[in-house]
């Protein structure tokens, strides 16, 4: 990416009009050097995950059956595997029953910049439910995620 490129993410290709969209942007920090997809692995790995936000991946274990969403195969093959890498972004998307989960990071040298943007499409009133507490708590856990991959990578 540019610096003075105008905003851009693969993540919003074909969605003209997302339930939810999020972009989180932290300093490298001198952190560079690294390729976008090694940074979505760097941020689901689970060193990066805060305990609060391991205790919120639990509790969202425990729960979703209630809504009866299936995550038999979540646990087969983790949502957060980069599936493509376009003009430099590392592109996840998980399209699951109750709702269509993208997320594109990219790093900007220039400016020293990780980017992170997230689209959300719910397929149905699971989905919808799903995502009340997901879509409260998305950006602030996204954002610790990425500040401690970042601190690991230095």
């Amino acid at each position: 990416m540019n610096g003075g490129a105008a905003f851009a993410s693969h993540a919003l290709d074909g969605v003209p009009e997302p339930d939810f969209a999020d972009v989180q942007i932290v300093a490298l920090r001198g952190a560079t050097g690294v390729a976008a997809d090694d940074w979505v692995r760097a941020i689901f790995d689970a060193r990066s995950l805060p305990m609060w936000v391991k205790a919120l991946f639990g509790l969202r274990a425990v729960l979703v059956p209630f809504i009866g969403l299936n995550q038999s195969r979540e646990r087969a093959a983790s949502p957060f595997e980069v599936g493509d890498v376009v003009d430099g972004e590392a592109l996840v998307v998980t399209d699951a029953p109750h709702l269509l989960f993208r997320l594109g990071v990219a790093v900007d040298e220039d400016a020293g910049l990780l980017r992170a943007t997230t689209v959300v499409v719910h397929h149905n009133w699971r989905g919808r439910l799903y995502f009340v507490p997901v879509g409260v708590l998305h950006g602030p856990v996204l954002r610790s995620m990425m500040l401690r991959a970042v601190r690991r990578a230095r």
